[in-house]
């Protein structure tokens, strides 16, 4: 399979996710699954210039920086996004934790842990090791998976316990410093490829 047709498969995979996660989110009021719909939104915008990008890379020759600089905004968003999320968790840790609809946010986190899942198995068939922009988009999608694992888990709880609702601040927070770290990793190559 071309990288084109997995960076498609992933994008349509993005935008049905995307549009479940918002909705949940908004009407549960899961600061968790919101800040899950906004990454996911990020990632349709980073798949579709990467998909701009190769067209680019095609047509230029190998001597093209697009992917890397691509690579490189996403990862940028990535840390806006994560860095937006913490600080409201944190708000709703120190205000008032407001009542999560759990079992809404436990359907949607568990189809989207398993939808991203198999998003990241398709990307994982992409062996450029060079591509910083395929790796960006695995560990979009990667991060992706984990994070709705983690808000179905917690989602779980709450539906079980009718309380612990500053769990799912708590989760986003914890979310939020993984993604960020490899983030800054990823970064830090695109920095230092972008040299050469």
């Amino acid at each position: 399979m071309t990288q084109t047709r997995r960076l498609l498969i992933v994008l349509a995979l993005n935008i049905l996710m995307m549009a479940g996660l918002l909705v949940v989110g908004l009407s549960s009021d899961s600061l968790g699954v919101l800040a899950a719909g906004g990454d996911y939104l990020l990632d349709i915008s980073a798949i579709t210039l990467g998909l701009f990008a190769i067209r680019i890379r095609k047509r230029n020759g190998e001597q093209s920086n697009a992917t890397t600089i691509v690579a490189l905004l996403n990862v940028l968003l990535l840390l806006i996004i994560t860095f937006t999320v913490s600080v409201e968790a944190i708000h709703r840790l120190r205000t008032h934790a407001p009542h999560i609809q759990a079992l809404p946010v436990l359907l949607v986190s568990s189809v989207a842990a398993i939808v991203m899942g198999i998003g990241a198995f398709i990307l994982r068939g992409d062996r450029d090791e060079d591509d910083l922009h395929m790796k960006s988009v695995l560990l979009d999608t990667a991060s992706d998976a984990i994070s709705a694992a983690a808000i179905a888990v917690t989602a779980a709880i709450i539906l079980v316990t009718k309380e612990f609702f500053w769990a799912d601040s708590v989760v986003a927070i914890l979310i939020s410093i993984a993604i960020g770290y490899q983030a800054l990793i990823l970064l830090r190559d695109a920095m230092q490829q972008l040299k050469k």
